[in-house]
């Protein structure tokens, strides 16, 4: 019997962990949860979930002492998957909490939707991607336009849009997910997303060393 990977759960006091350990756990990796650097010897990839604001974020991940044990691991170009705020944090900076600064492993600036286009805002429920790149490790063997659950006010724009690899239109077309090296995240939550999320984290688990 293959032994399961190990991925590490950036552990910060972030409301929706359970629910991402468990879907985790369903699509057949073993999680551990990652509240210091020693925690990540022996993981093949890094998960950082996230809920509620950019700034509150950020400033929960360096009180934690979490925020250095992020940048090393990126900077080492090792597996990362973030999902929601662990997407947004990648990039320099929110209009959420201006000042504060994002890990800019992706370089660009996460925006409010909109209020002028009359859409409903937070964005919230299942919605449409328009895959870019089929043959990325995320997205391999998706459906052509899979609907993902989606719980967000602000996205980012990513400067380098060569890094998109599926996008989603509400109200206007923003970068659902990205991929750079070993660097992966999305807007969406995967483990809200039932089968499909379960597949895109299988897809994930798959293409770790």
């Amino acid at each position: 019997m293959s032994k399961k990977a190990l991925l590490g759960l950036v552990d910060y006091g972030s409301g929706n962990l359970r629910s991402v350990q468990r879907a985790i756990e369903h699509a057949g990796a073993d999680c551990i949860h990652v509240l210091s650097k020693a925690d990540t010897a022996g993981c093949a990839g890094l998960v950082v979930p996230g809920v509620g604001s950019f700034g509150d974020c950020a400033r929960q991940l360096r009180e934690a002492g979490l925020w250095e044990v992020i940048k090393d691991w990126i900077g080492a170009d090792k597996p990362y998957l973030g999902i929601c705020l662990g997407y947004q944090l990648l990039f320099d900076s929110s209009e959420e909490s201006p000042g504060v600064e994002g890990f800019g492993a992706l370089h660009g600036k996460v925006v409010h939707f909109p209020k002028s286009s009359g859409i409903k805002i937070p964005h919230m429920g299942w919605n449409q991607l328009n895959i870019r790149k089929p043959s990325d490790c995320l997205m391999t063997g998706l459906a052509e336009n899979p609907d993902f659950y989606f719980v967000h006010s602000y996205y980012p724009v990513p400067e380098d849009d060569t890094v998109i690899t599926s996008t989603c239109d509400y109200g206007v077309e923003f970068a659902a997910s990205v991929t750079k090296g070993n660097l992966s995240a999305v807007q969406f939550h995967p483990e809200k997303s039932q089968a499909v999320g379960l597949e895109m984290l299988r897809n994930f688990i798959s293409s770790l060393k």
